[in-house]
């Protein structure tokens, strides 16, 4: 009789209500620096935008909801997806990329595939990011979706996943077509996505290197940005041409702790555009600093999981976590960070799904709201797990 009355209650325990995720206090909306016109920052540009690529602060505008013609650095978003693919396992490196007879089709800047050409996935990005190859992107957007229409669409899913709304996509490289438009303010917020793929620089950054190396046909690739080369902290991103969308770039550097992210759309000439960004980087390098909270892979706290093959599920930084402040800036010490989580989450629990915030304050104002996600993946436990659980801890059994 004592036997079953126990057993009834650890099935009690077992099932006991979690507290609701809608019982946390959600934290107020961050307060960000408002942008204003500085000096004669891109003057010539017809849209511009200089954003902090952690916290995405922006620090400068001009006109930067504006829907202009991107060109090729509508190749940010292609890349976002290949590295995307990577990251999830759904592609390789070294993954063969066959070219088709349409991708070979291609005009404008490429890396003059043949039909049936293959190459890498590492090599097709080589194409794309120094080269601006708008048959390479074409191939690599047949390899992940079979046709570049199913590609287009997951870029415009993932535009609108980031919140992109002055953008809408129709190809996969940036050649002149109807309905192709993107802002400044969304190219950054796209160059911001792409960076976070720790090794996109190994490509955007590079200044020159070769296809084919060992074959009878080298193909010698320069980086069209410039910058990469001459810019000290330069690793990036971006250019593009036509006639209708003039020069564009979006630049990318890096300096200590500090990545900043510029775009300039409408620029008359190669040298204009350079010089510009160069302006806008030297402008946020001198003025602003970053203010680590936690860099990348570091411990941030735990979270019980409920009715899960794992009691607890670790929180871990996904990428450097940080808040631009002004350099000079005295009251850096009063910076401060709270983690907002449930009491409890109950499983499964899928790795990347949001789990609660990060919340970084300068006294009572809050300065920047992180979304946490979780690390791994927590499958549901079988209820024998799960009434030996409940049992131990009421026995006090380690």
């Amino acid at each position: 009789m004592r036997k079953g009355l126990l057993t009834w209650v650890c099935i009690l325990l077992v099932s006991s209500i979690a507290v609701p995720w809608t019982a946390y206090a959600e934290p107020k909306a961050p307060a960000t620096e408002p942008s204003s016109a500085v000096g004669d920052l891109a003057a010539n540009a017809k849209s511009a935008v200089l954003m902090d690529a952690d916290t995405g602060t922006v620090i400068f505008e001009k006109k930067s909801h504006d829907r202009l013609p991107p060109a090729s650095i509508t190749k940010i978003m292609t890349m976002v997806l290949v590295m995307e693919a990577i990251d999830q396992g759904k592609l390789k490196l070294t993954d063969p990329v066959q070219t088709s007879e349409y991708a070979a089709s291609m005009g404008g800047s490429q890396i003059f595939l043949e039909q049936g050409e293959v190459m890498t996935v590492d090599e097709m990005l080589k194409g794309i990011a120094m080269a601006s190859g708008n048959d390479a992107s074409v191939a690599v957007a047949e390899k992940i979706a079979g046709t570049e229409e199913s590609f287009v669409q997951m870029m415009n899913n993932k535009a609108k996943e980031l919140g992109m709304k002055d953008t809408h996509f129709s190809n996969c490289n940036g050649l002149p077509v109807a309905d192709h438009y993107t802002s400044a303010h969304d190219i950054a917020l796209m160059s911001q996505e792409l960076l976070k793929y720790n090794g996109i620089t190994k490509y955007t950054g590079s200044y020159q290197d070769y296809l084919r190396k060992d074959s009878t046909k080298p193909f010698w690739l320069v980086n069209t940005n410039k910058l990469v080369r001459f810019y000290s902290g330069a690793d990036g991103l971006k250019t593009g041409y036509t006639s209708e969308a003039k020069y564009c770039l979006s630049g990318t550097a890096k300096r200590d702790s500090l990545r900043m992210i510029a775009v300039v759309m409408g620029e008359p000439n190669t040298k204009t555009r350079n010089q510009e960004v160069t302006q806008m980087f030297d402008y946020a390098f001198s003025q602003y600093m970053n203010h680590p909270i936690f860099k990348s892979g570091d411990p941030i706290g735990t979270v019980k999981v409920e009715k899960g093959t794992v009691a607890e599920l670790p929180i871990v930084a996904k990428q450097q976590y940080s808040v631009l402040l002004r350099k000079g800036n005295s009251t850096s010490e009063q910076i401060r960070h709270e983690l907002v989580v449930p009491k409890n989450i109950k499983a499964p629990i899928q790795a990347g799904d949001n789990i609660g915030k990060l919340v970084v304050y300068q006294g009572d104002q809050v300065l920047k709201e992180f979304n946490l996600e979780a690390s791994e993946t927590i499958h549901q436990a079988g209820w024998w797990t799960l009434f030996k659980r409940t049992c131990s801890k009421l026995f006090f059994v380690d």
